[in-house]
């Protein structure tokens, strides 16, 4: 049963929203309002759409009940009141989705994590086909990809690796995706054809704004130093490696790919900003969610959430018991959207139980 008179509430902001823009308001209320009316644009189209056909099948029915109504005309109505139901069904599911409470940060970009897990050198290159598949997945929805801090493994692939994802509704998208991988295949050093498994832990953060989060300068503890690793000569000349320890929670942040150390900072910034931002959302999504069962969205990223099977060609994820016998397009990041979706719908599905409920 729709909340009628929520509904009535949204339609009449609407008419307020663009009565007000007509009005000719400042820049910044014109932007603010904009925003507002795009936001519900979506929601009022369909409430009017259930509506006009909820009007539709009132009629039909008032034909119905006219007992003088002829076998002909009759079996029409009947089809029609059919089709009427059915476009109700979903125009009220619709409506009923649009309705449930928005993740405030669906619509941001977002940090990736790779880390290698257990594995060691196979472990360092699934982290590697990790984060091609996410790469190619951004490439597919015209995101842009820039890697803040790499650590690469002795073999190929990388024993941890952070990137930025930039686009709209990044966030909402991968957001499912952290927690731990796992892969079974044959490596390319096994001689006698032995299966083995290893993994990799992911982490998508949303990417925090400064008004998100505020930070003390006297709750940070930064160093500089030197680069280290591959650099050729600018390794050890500069000092243009960052690390940044935020004292109240230790997280340490350390980053050295930029030749400038002002990059470097503004980067481990960034980082730090969007780790303290995830912390508070994973304590509040805690505290509202407590007695969940589903691992659907929870962020647990010590949850084993999906394996790669590569002999089978196959990928499970094991918190909705999706598999796909796909492998080759999951991991080329062209079937990864048929998890995403299958994920993002298990997770509305709950949401409107508990809304019932």
């Amino acid at each position: 049963m729709l909340p009628h008179s929520k509904l009535d509430l949204i339609l009449r902001r609407h008419e307020e929203v663009s009565a007000r823009l007509s009005d000719g308001p400042d820049a910044a209320t014109f932007v603010a309002l904009s925003r507002e009316l795009s936001d519900t644009d979506g929601i009022v189209e369909a409430i009017r759409a259930y509506r006009g056909m909820r009007a539709e099948l009132d009629g039909v029915e008032s034909m119905l009940a006219e007992p003088a109504l002829d076998e002909e005309m009759r079996a029409l109505a009947e089809a029609e009141r059919a089709a009427a139901l059915e476009s109700l069904d979903a125009l009220e599911q619709g409506i009923r989705l649009a309705l449930l409470p928005k993740d405030a940060a669906d619509a941001r970009s977002a940090i990736l994590e790779i880390r290698a897990g257990t594995g060691g050198d196979e472990a360092a290159l699934f982290a590697g086909d990790l984060f091609r598949m996410y790469s190619r997945y951004a490439d597919l929805h015209r995101w842009k990809v820039e890697v803040l801090s790499v650590s690469e493994g002795t073999a190929g692939g990388f024993k941890e690796i952070v990137a930025e994802v930039q686009g709209a509704g990044v966030f909402a998208k991968l957001k499912f995706e952290s927690g731990v991988h796992r892969v079974q295949r044959v490596p390319d050093t096994e001689t006698q054809g032995r299966i083995h498994t290893s993994a990799a832990t992911v982490a998508v953060l949303p990417e925090a704004e400064e008004v998100d989060v505020a930070i003390n300068d006297a709750d940070l503890k930064i160093d500089t130093m030197r680069a280290q690793g591959a650099g050729g000569q600018h390794v050890n000349k500069t000092e243009s490696a960052i690390r940044i320890t935020h004292l109240p929670t230790n997280t340490i942040i350390f980053v050295q790919d930029e030749r400038s150390q002002h990059k470097n900072r503004a980067r481990a910034m960034a980082l730090l900003r969007a780790r303290l931002y995830d912390m508070e959302r994973q304590k509040l999504d805690a505290e509202r969610s407590a007695d969940r069962k589903s691992q659907v969205g929870s962020g647990d990223r010590s949850e084993r959430i999906r394996t790669y099977n590569f002999p089978q060609g196959r990928m499970t994820d094991h918190r909705i018991n999706l598999t796909l016998y796909k492998l080759d397009k999951v991991i080329a990041g062209e079937a990864l959207d048929e998890v995403v979706d299958a994920l993002t719908t298990e997770h509305q599905a709950a949401q409107l139980a508990a809304a019932d409920g």
